[in-house]
């Protein structure tokens, strides 16, 4: 059985005792301290490289949307006329207005900071059952049950008393930092339902720094344009009035959680059904948010970003579906068998063994970009014995046998062996990588040379 332990997913063997347990290990080599004693680099989280970077620049948008929430935007008058009146007091106001500002985005930060981190603390257990069809569809359902609060199907109250206590004002610096630590209170009807998705989403990572990364970044996108409005306060008459378009961004935050939780469903359909599921998801946002949908506003440029959002997401959706239709074969993969392998040894030619999950991102991000491109399944197809060893549901006798032959801490995990059947530890892949790297490495272990030699 396969569980995801944080950044690492973690086999058990059928007994339920750790892998390292089971191998005679002692406790404290389970992967939390392997990196710790150099036996073994953790392997990367389930956000990395480009994929953090856009995450979070997307989170930051939504964060920096959620200002325009019909919660959130009355706020904004209130909040800069409050900074503005605590600034005018004494000397140094301009300098008195940042300190005061940073100390609003510092509450606002260690609020949702809090809750990241909470979440993937008690995430832990959640990450280690994502693999079951019954989890996954209950994170989907929580997911859809919150879309379904922002478009107005139901509304998240929260007691009279303590919404009044957060929306108090405060005098000075402390007064400030309250009124960031409160403002989810406040604005809890509109923004709630998409933090709560998000949490939902952070706790099925199970990693506290990234809930901490996420949830930091969601409070600069919230707080940063309250802030800028505070230092410029004289532009606050530009702003526009309140209207139909604030629930039309309520209606846009519904769709990223639907988004969310098509993605969740992803492992569960097969073949191409969570590309189809996402395109979905997609194309219906761009027609309800770019057409159907009858918000206006009292600014030009409203129609003009409805019609952009909507062709947007239909741009994205008619993308998903053609690179999954025009891309080209993959990768022949063969079941692992001792028979197969040691005939491929006899002959000389080298093995890949790739240990592969369907709940596994970096897995599904291998399979449907690099085992798909032409010029790895064309050597591959020539010159490899391709094996897949799918340990998404766990149990299979000769799958725990290999984990523990090949010493396999998490997937994705691939391993290459030369033509006589070693494995070359330098070679071996446990995240993703695209293709060009991938083929270099194929070629190397193809002519068992060592790096660095001629």
């Amino acid at each position: 059985m396969a569980v995801k332990l944080g950044y690492w997913n973690v086999y058990r063997d059928p007994h339920g005792y750790p892998e390292w347990q089971a191998m005679g290990l002692p406790v404290e080599s389970e992967p939390a301290h392997l990196a710790l004693r150099g036996e073994e680099p953790p392997a990367p989280g389930p956000l990395h490289g480009w994929a953090m970077i856009w995450t979070l620049l997307g989170i930051f948008a939504g964060g920096m949307a959620l200002n325009l929430t019909p919660c959130v935007y009355p706020l904004i008058p209130i909040t800069v006329s409050y900074f503005g009146g605590q600034a005018s007091l004494g000397r140094g106001a301009q300098g008195r207005l940042v300190g005061l500002g940073l100390c609003y985005m510092l509450g606002l930060a260690a609020t949702n900071s809090a809750l990241g981190v909470a979440a993937a603390l008690s995430g832990g257990l959640m990450g280690a059952m994502l693999q079951s069809p019954a989890v996954l569809i209950g994170v989907a359902g929580v997911l859809v049950l919150f879309a379904t609060s922002l478009f107005g199907l139901w509304e998240m109250r929260l007691p009279g008393g303590l919404t009044q206590a957060a929306a108090r004002s405060y005098k000075g610096y402390f007064g400030s930092l309250f009124m960031g630590l409160t403002l989810g209170v406040v604005a809890a009807p509109c923004i709630g339902p998409f933090v709560l998705g998000l949490l939902t989403w952070v706790a099925s990572m199970g990693s506290p720094w990234l809930g901490f990364v996420i949830f930091f970044t969601l409070s600069l996108g919230l707080g940063l344009p309250l802030f800028l409005l505070a230092m410029f306060s004289g532009q606050i008459e530009r702003l526009p009035r309140s209207g139909g378009w604030m629930i039309w961004v309520r209606y846009l935050m519904g769709w990223v959680l639907v988004g969310m939780a098509a993605h969740f469903l992803r492992p569960l359909l097969p073949g191409a059904g969570g590309v189809f599921a996402l395109a979905t998801v997609a194309l219906a946002a761009g027609v309800h948010l770019g057409w159907i949908d009858q918000n206006r506003a009292g600014f030009r440029a409203f129609s003009w970003i409805k019609s952009g959002v909507g062709m947007g997401a239909v741009a994205l959706a008619s993308f998903l579906i053609l690179s999954w239709a025009l891309r080209g074969p993959g990768v022949d993969w063969k079941p692992y068998s001792h028979e197969a392998v040691q005939e491929a040894q006899r002959l000389g030619k080298p093995v890949i063994i790739d240990f592969h999950a369907t709940w596994c991102t970096p897995c599904r991000e291998l399979e449907e970009v690099t085992f798909h491109d032409a010029a790895v399944v064309e050597l591959a197809g020539n010159e490899f014995l391709m094996v897949k060893v799918d340990v998404t549901h766990g149990g299979n006798p000769l799958h725990e046998q290999l984990l523990r032959q090949y010493e396999v801490k998490g997937v994705p995990t691939v391993v290459l062996l030369d033509g006589s059947g070693k494995e070359r530890p330098d070679l071996r892949l446990v995240d993703f990588m695209p293709p060009d790297q991938f083929l270099t490495r194929m070629v190397e272990v193809r002519g068992g040379e060592s790096p660095g030699k001629e």
